[in-house]
Parts: C-alpha cells; structure tokens; sequence
C-alpha cells in the first residue's frame, strides 16, 4: 500500500489523521498530524507505506478510513438459500415462494470494501 494524499485515514489507535505532503522524500516521506487526546494536532511522519516505526506494528501506523454505510433491506430465507434483499416488506412478499421460511429485516453499518480482499471477493 502506499499512501494516497486523496484518500482518508486515521492512525491503527483511531486517531484522526491530516496528510500535508506524500513525497518528501528520505525513508518518511509522508508528512502530516494526528490529533492527540487533547485534541490537539501533532505534527508526524511516516513511511511511503503509512508506517509509524519500521521495525514493528504501531498504533500510530496509518489505516485507510472508507465511508460507512448502512445496510437496511428484507431478506427472504428458504431451507437452501436465500435471495437478494429487498427494500420493504411488500416487495419481499411479492417475491416469496410458498417454500420460504423466514423474512427477514437487516439492518447494519458497515464500512465499503468490507469483507473483501484487494482483488474482489475472498
């Protein structure tokens, strides 16, 4: 991974996180601040790959922040399998079969690219 001035990111502790500059040069080449727990920003540097110290994971390490978004659709559920979710109770009842066992209501946040590894789906 190399760090993307574009992109959002907070430290592996969960600190928020300003990048100023990604090609300064020398082995800490990207630049930046995180916000302490008085809320106050440190200036702070880190490697191309967004790590804090070389040698070892740390909390200051960078971890790309992706949107998080909220799941909320209607699942019906068969003894085999499920289908796809719909978005009220009516059109997953419109779509049911007399084999369904459940319908289930699902709702949950989740952060983009969530269980899914570089390439697509694991």
């Amino acid at each position: 991974m190399k760090i993307d001035a574009s992109k959002t990111y907070k430290t592996r502790d969960g600190r928020q996180v300003r990048i100023y500059a990604t090609g300064a040069g020398g082995d800490y080449p990207v630049h930046g601040a995180t916000k302490d727990e008085n809320h106050k920003w440190r200036q702070t540097s880190w490697t191309a790959d967004g790590s804090y110290v070389v040698e070892a994971p740390s909390g200051l390490d960078l971890i790309e922040q992706r949107p998080r978004r909220t799941l909320n659709k209607w699942l019906n559920v068969y003894d085999d399998m499920s289908t796809i979710g719909c978005a009220t109770r009516e059109e997953a009842d419109s779509h049911c079969s007399d084999r369904r066992i459940a319908c289930l209501h699902i709702t949950r946040e989740f952060e983009e690219g969530e269980g899914l590894d570089e390439g697509g789906a694991e």
